[in-house]
């Protein structure tokens, strides 16, 4: 059985993810989706408008993916390693760059293969986001919970 993984943030699930997941599933058996846990969101310098249990369970739900995990830290050949995946897949932005080109090293070391897949052009979560925020004027921490009162209180 041929396993797969990617991982990503998911935030404001869109077609480029929904593109990703789908072209990745057609390698593989098994496709093992890591979904950025919220604190590793925030360790990048962003934050996600989705929280993290949202946004796997969206990646669960979606018909390409066989399971969800959360991704703690950026290490993707331990993760590869740990779920028995043979094959990396990532968007092509990463493609010659000089940390990519590092991994592609370590993981034919580890029988690791990377495919890497267009780039949805045009679309982008950030773009949505600062969409979102130019015409509604939303933003990742209007977003959050906030603590109402109970005005049933006796």
């Amino acid at each position: 059985m041929i396993i797969g993984y990617t991982a990503g943030v998911y935030d404001l699930f869109h077609i480029g993810h929904l593109n990703l997941l789908k072209n990745a599933k057609g390698f593989c058996d098994k496709l093992v989706v890591g979904v950025t846990v919220d604190d590793l969101v925030m360790y990048k310098g962003k934050r996600a408008m989705i929280p993290f249990e949202d946004r796997i369970e969206i990646v669960r739900s979606c018909k390409y993916v066989d399971a969800a995990v959360p991704q703690y830290d950026m290490d993707k050949i331990k993760a590869c390693k740990m779920l028995g995946a043979t094959i990396l897949f990532v968007g092509d932005d990463w493609y010659g760059s000089e940390k990519w080109s590092k991994y592609e090293d370590e993981c034919a070391k580890e029988g690791i293969k990377i495919i890497y897949f267009p780039y949805t052009r045009g679309i982008s979560s950030t773009k949505i986001a600062e969409a979102l925020k130019a015409v509604r004027g939303w933003t990742a921490d209007e977003l959050k919970p906030k603590k109402y009162l109970n005005i049933n209180e006796d």
